[in-house]
């Protein structure tokens, strides 16, 4: 990144600063993940029942707002230098923009090779801050090129919105997956209809309600509901169930089941208003 700051300003080159924009947000999504999961490790405690994990997908999404305002301000540069193209020392951007396009490789093959850029949101939001930057890298060193060979200035600027745009890609989805979880919504590795459809035939179950499905962060994904089961079933018969429907949850990626079991007169109770209940989903 300051290899980057200097050969810019030296260079005059407006895509090799948007490139060292985008390294810093990769330095500092880099530490907050990195405090994401050191502080996720914490044990829980009487005031943080879950502990700090839910703190990777505020990280995520603050890495992704983070994205969004840098693409928002190259863009705002970029603009007058379509108009009137700067002079740019075309070979020092092209030596500048190799060096960061090696360094941007090797740590996305570090990152690929140690950490899980699949499942997990907060890592695989600072793995795409370093793809998109290493993208950022070879259009930089294109626009280099186009220069040195054709003389076209115009691709220095147009090099700096390309990256901008690959940027404002990796924070939107970033942050878009971030307030998904924050707000509760249904995870995305979990099929609501094969979760209804393995609780409706689980033996013993009559009906159920208050049906919740969210994530406290990746691969932490929670569900509550309340089952209807018959007045005769005992204690024992009804701890097998409850062990039972864990078993079959866990195939469809729920790790954490909190199931209430009542009997159909408590229903009829709830019904006339007599038992408090939160909003209904599947009553």
């Amino acid at each position: 990144m300051v290899i980057e700051v200097i050969g810019g300003l030296l260079t005059n080159s407006l895509a090799l600063l948007s490139d060292a924009g985008h390294m810093l947000s990769d330095a500092l999504s880099l530490g907050v993940a990195l405090l994401a999961f050191t502080l996720g490790e914490k044990a829980v405690n009487q005031r943080k029942t879950f502990g700090y994990k839910r703190f990777e997908i505020l990280a995520a999404v603050l890495n992704g707002v983070m994205l969004i305002l840098i693409a928002i301000f190259i863009f705002y540069k970029a603009i007058p230098r379509f108009i009137s193209p700067p002079q740019v020392a075309s070979t020092g951007m092209l030596a500048v923009a190799s060096v960061g396009l090696l360094i941007n490789v090797l740590v996305a093959w570090i990152m690929f090779r140690g950490g899980d850029v699949e499942e997990n949101l907060n890592m695989r939001g600072a793995y795409l801050h370093v793809i998109s930057d290493m993208l950022g890298s070879v259009g930089a060193i294109i626009a280099a090129l186009a220069i040195i060979f054709f003389g076209w200035g115009w691709a220095d600027p147009l090099a700096s919105v390309i990256i901008a745009l690959l940027v404002l890609r990796s924070g939107y989805y970033v942050t878009k997956s971030g307030l998904h979880v924050l707000m509760q919504g249904t995870p995305p590795n979990v099929d609501m209809d094969h979760v209804i459809r393995t609780i409706q035939s689980t033996k013993g179950i009559d009906s159920f309600h208050n049906l919740h499905v969210w994530s406290i962060t990746s691969g932490l994904n929670v569900l509550s509901c309340h089952a209807v089961v018959g007045d005769q079933m005992s204690i024992g018969e009804g701890a097998a169930l409850l062990r039972q429907m864990e078993h079959n949850l866990a195939h469809h990626n729920i790790h954490h089941t909190t199931i209430q079991l009542e009997t159909p007169s408590h229903q009829c109770k709830r019904e006339l208003g007599l038992v408090s209940t939160e909003g209904t989903f599947l009553d």
